[in-house]
């Protein structure tokens, strides 16, 4: 089991991968982070700061028995998630976390989940922002893809930030356990964005990196004549090959 002071290392090298520009996939303040500490609480990078410099001090602790309610709460005001958002830190001295703090939350509160990254990659968005992103979602175009970033990935269509969004990708994600039975490795945002998550930080660059490479080679395809898809046959060979599960207990993931 990792010590709090991995975690919070793990945290932020996986931040500062994710937020190097070079890579395309958030800039500024773009994008978040989160780990899991324990079950009552995780780290989360502080609102306004910015993946590539996060600093140990823009990683904020917060409880999850402060959060979780709010998703079945209705008519929440802005203020009342503001307040909220305050009240959860470990530390009242500690950074305002993340407007998307709350989905976080819930991720993490997922079985064998520990590390969750969210992006704005190109790549992906290009598609995001087109009529093609459920083909995306829900299809693969070549192996390593399926062995990093499942056989298919949860769409969230486009809802406003915080609040309303992670209620929706909490509907979206029971969904999809509820028919495969194990958490999503990717989740993306119509307009907006995708997340990985996983049981390490490894797992989550691994799977934002091969969604990102995938949106390219998509987007490549849908140029000269469409993507050819695998076929769902195909995609459950290689989920479920003895040699893929080994390269994943490898590569951790």
């Amino acid at each position: 089991m990792m010590t709090p002071n991995k975690i919070l290392k793990a945290m932020l090298e996986l931040s500062h991968f994710l937020g190097e520009e070079s890579r395309q996939l958030a800039i500024l303040g773009e994008g978040n982070t989160s780990a899991k500490i324990d079950d009552e609480s995780f780290l989360v990078k502080a609102s306004g700061s910015c993946l590539q410099t996060l600093g140990e001090d823009d990683a904020v602790a917060c409880r999850f028995d402060r959060l979780l309610p709010m998703l079945d709460q209705d008519d929440v005001s802005d203020q009342m998630i503001e307040d909220q958002l305050l009240a959860c830190r470990v530390s009242s001295s500690a950074k305002k976390p993340s407007v998307e703090t709350l989905f976080h939350a819930y991720l993490l509160s997922l079985p064998g989940i520990e590390f969750v990254g969210h992006t704005h990659s190109i790549a992906v968005n290009r598609i995001l922002c087109s009529p093609l992103a459920q083909q995306f979602a829900d299809h693969r175009l070549f192996p390593d893809e399926v062995v990093c970033c499942g056989s298919r990935s949860v769409l969230v269509p486009y809802v406003d930030p915080g609040m309303k969004l992670s209620q929706v990708i909490r509907t979206s994600v029971e969904s999809f356990l509820d028919q495969y039975r194990s958490p999503p490795r990717v989740i993306l945002l119509q307009n907006h964005g995708l997340i990985t998550l996983g049981p390490t930080a490894g797992a989550v660059k691994a799977a934002m990196l091969m969604a990102h490479k995938a949106a390219e080679i998509f987007a490549g395809a849908a140029a000269i004549g469409g993507p050819v898809f695998m076929s769902d046959s195909d995609v459950d060979r290689i989920a479920n090959r003895i040699d893929e599960h080994y390269r994943q207990k490898a590569l951790k993931l």
